[in-house]
């Protein structure tokens, strides 16, 4: 068992990885024994900060980037060098919410730019590299990081719902595409978590958030870790095109 969720060897790649889901995972990785894990963020001081956080648990690349362009995802790809990759987990996002009335186009472009399109151009970037990690045994793995608001109808938050679900009808279109050339595409769907596009609403209502949930709590880090890495390692080989909620239960109500 222990060598079926082992990633020893393993090189992975976490966007939006210097906070919140994103260094869960980057965490969760290390821990499992991945050779390497790259994290990248928008901004410099965050990337440095996060990469001497995790450098206790294994070893780490930060690379600055900007995902909300194209430009910025061939940027990523570039910085990575010419390596295989064996997980990419497709994880920075933003949200924003506001009335029906009030909700202002920019909302849409930044949101949508950010959580379905950059999943897209970095995939695409990124498939010599992933192909090159890729076996029979072992596929090279995408794992996009959806939200269960992508399954449910939450209020005001008009373009994160529809990039989110958009993100994991993606994941399936790409698991189709992509499994003939031994890469898996699944999703995963958080529920609440600590982080620090939730601190504000759960500082506000997090009890009763919690007290929503059938487990009647929030996620806690292992729970995020423990999923990537059955879905990066030989035990999740033969998953492809899943979206699996991590939420408690919240999406079975």
């Amino acid at each position: 068992m222990t060598d079926l969720f082992s990633l020893a060897g393993k090189t992975a790649l976490v966007t939006g990885g210097t906070r919140g889901i994103g260094l869960m995972i980057a965490r969760g990785l290390l821990r499992a024994g991945a050779a390497k894990v790259v994290i990248s963020s928008r901004k410099p001081e965050a990337c440095a900060k996060a990469a001497a956080e995790l450098a206790e648990s294994g070893t780490v690349e930060a690379i600055p980037a900007d995902l909300g362009t194209e430009a910025g995802c061939l940027g990523l790809a570039a910085g990575l060098g010419d390596g295989p990759l064996h997980v990419l987990v497709n994880n920075a996002g933003a949200t924003w919410g506001a009335p029906l009335a009030e909700f202002p186009a920019s909302a849409w472009d930044k949101v949508v730019d950010l959580n379905l399109k950059a999943p897209f151009f970095l995939t695409r970037a990124l498939l010599p590299a992933l192909r090159a990690a890729a076996t029979d045994d072992d596929p090279a793995r995408v794992i996009n990081i959806g939200s269960v608001d992508g399954i449910m109808t939450p209020a005001d938050r008009y373009s994160y719902t529809a990039s989110k679900a958009g993100l994991h009808q993606l994941t399936r279109v790409l698991a189709k595409e992509l499994g003939p050339e031994r890469i898996t595409v699944n999703a995963v769907a958080p529920g609440p978590f600590e982080s620090k596009m939730m601190a504000a609403t759960l500082e506000a209502f997090g009890e009763a958030i919690a007290g929503a949930v059938p487990l009647r709590r929030i996620g806690r880090p292992d729970d995020m870790a423990g999923v990537a890495v059955f879905l990066a390692s030989r035990a999740g080989a033969y998953v492809n095109g899943a979206v699996i909620p991590v939420d408690g239960g919240l999406t079975a109500l």
